[in-house]
């Protein structure tokens, strides 16, 4: 007999590891894992972090979660049907979701609309409260893919780029977006489109034409609102004890809960800075009571079911021959993965505070609804692929298998 030694299976284990990622399902399996992973923890981190305040506000500690929870429920709803999707529908929902996202986002500014710490980005029917930039997220990574898709042949042309997406897109929904003050969700926005047209290859020049105005547009926003440059200067000088009351107050809070959480955590739902010491602690820092809790296994854990979404994407956008699968999968990519960074580096004091969810991990039932829904997107993509549909209608009926693990005599008639 010949001895395996104990090097040689570990070899062989990540022999049989790399096989299974490069195979055809690997990005359909790596979404349908990463994407399951981080709800449910955001579920579990929506409860510990929301107990305190929703005790103090409602009388039950579990009033944000029940909320958190039924958005869940009709998220994964959302997300199955978009996995089962046929490719055509996509094909055709650019338009028709674009201008229901812009009427929707105009409401914002009739008397449904609600503003939210400065921000007027919500509206208010019958008690039920929705973002319709989410929703727009979703409509614009649909319409770009569509439009580039259907004039890939004469991307080189400023005019079949700018006059068909970048002027309703730019000028249209994300000037919207910024009416309501609402900076971080422009941002993400501007990376779904700058993503997506970088990847359709249309000409440098368009490309930076376009980064360049988005730019100064940036910085002009930046520089006409107080409380912008208040958060800006905040970073950018530090935060002293006496300043602590003013825009260093949420920072300073979210690394003293991630210093606190040290190595391994203080453990779930031992959090300090939950008890009043962190607003948001529910939604935008939420990454501060994780890190608190669960420490630095929690953290990477975040990273990790992150890294395995953008891998997966990366996946579909380099092996897919469909041109509309490569685009609308980039904008999703970038639509999760810069909002994912953004808030992160927000919390780490990498960035200035800029006010946007951990897409999936926060609480709030647009930003889990819309995003559950994409990724379902995507993962219709992967189904859809000939390789991956083809491994996935070889797999052994359920039937199948049980029959055949009964002992002899003993099978079902």
């Amino acid at each position: 007999m010949t001895a395996h030694s104990p090097a040689g299976t570990g070899r062989g284990d990540l022999r049989a590891t790399l096989q299974r990622m490069e195979s055809p399902t690997a990005p359909y399996y790596l979404l349908l894992g990463a994407t399951s992973g981080l709800t449910v923890l955001g579920l579990i981190m929506v409860l510990s972090a929301s107990s305190v305040t929703s005790y103090q506000q409602s009388g039950s500690s579990f009033t944000v979660f029940k909320s958190q929870a039924m958005f869940a429920v009709i998220g994964v709803i959302g997300a199955v049907v978009a996995a089962r999707m046929p490719m055509k529908v996509w094909r055709h929902l650019g338009w028709p979701t674009f201008l229901l996202a812009m009427a929707l986002q105009l409401l914002v500014f009739s008397p449904l609309g609600v503003s939210v710490m400065g921000n007027t980005n919500w509206i208010e029917v019958a008690g039920f409260r929705m973002q319709p930039s989410e929703f727009g997220k979703i409509a614009l990574v649909l319409l770009a893919a569509g439009v580039l898709t259907m004039k890939r042949k004469r991307l080189a042309e400023f005019k079949h780029v700018v006059i068909p997406l970048i002027f309703p897109c730019g000028l249209g929904f994300m000037a919207l977006v910024m009416g309501g003050h609402d900076l971080g969700t422009t941002l993400v926005l501007a990376a779904i489109l700058g993503s997506v047209l970088f990847v359709a290859g249309i000409k440098l020049r368009i490309f930076g034409v376009s980064l360049a105005v988005a730019a100064a547009t940036a910085t002009v926003l930046v520089w006409t609102s107080g409380n912008r440059m208040g958060r800006i200067s905040t970073w950018l000088g530090g935060c002293s004890e006496g300043a602590l009351q003013d825009g260093c107050w949420q920072p300073v809070h979210g690394k003293y809960a991630l210093a606190d959480g040290g190595w391994w955590g203080v453990g779930l739902g031992a959090s300090r800075e939950k008890w009043g010491w962190m607003a948001e602690a529910h939604n935008d820092f939420i990454f501060a009571i994780l890190g608190e809790e669960l420490g630095l296994p929690g953290t990477l854990t975040v990273l990790c079911l992150y890294l395995a979404i953008g891998y997966a994407c990366y996946r579909l956008i380099s092996t897919s021959k469909d041109f509309f699968v490569r685009l609308a999968t980039t904008g999703v990519m970038a639509w999760i993965l810069v909002q994912a960074t953004i808030n992160m580096a927000s919390v780490l004091g990498l960035l200035p505070v800029i006010g946007v969810p951990l897409p999936l991990v926060s609480s709030g039932g647009s930003q889990l609804v819309t995003s559950l829904f994409a990724l379902g997107m995507v993962m219709s993509f992967a189904r859809n692929e000939p390789e991956c549909k083809a491994a996935l209608a070889q797999r052994p009926k359920l039937v199948g298998r049980t029959r055949a693990i009964l002992p002899t005599g003993r099978r079902g008639r």
